[in-house]
């Protein structure tokens, strides 16, 4: 009924668009205007997660972990130079699969939000 809100996400996978209609069934429109004001600013673009995955292969080991909020991941893929390059090279063909990951993560948390009416 509001899909056509989801196709302004920057990056949207088809993947991402059938969770996002899924999880939002049955949102009134404001709350549907709501929920994507929140969750857009914490929702991760997959062409962006890429990057990340690029900058922490050669600059910072961990940077794609730490922005996505993965804080042990992280500080582990510092101290071990990415687990020895590998992880950081699974990551970026994984890239798309970790921003999706964290996307579901902050639809759950947008959803709360909505549904509690603690968005202010």
């Amino acid at each position: 009924m509001f899909d056509s809100q989801f196709m302004a996400l920057p990056g949207i996978t088809p993947q991402e668009y059938s969770y996002l209609q899924t999880a939002t069934n049955g949102l009134s429109e404001q709350q549907l205007r709501t929920f994507l004001m929140i969750y857009s600013g914490k929702r991760k673009n997959p062409s962006d997660m890429l990057l990340f995955c690029i900058i922490g292969l050669f600059l910072l080991p961990g940077l794609q972990r730490f922005i996505i909020g993965q804080i042990g991941m992280g500080i582990l893929y510092l101290f071990t130079i990415g687990l020895c390059f590998i992880g950081s090279i699974v990551d970026i063909i994984n890239h798309k699969e970790l921003a999706f990951e964290h996307n579901q993560r902050m639809v759950f948390e947008s959803l709360q939000m909505v549904r509690m009416g603690n968005f202010q």
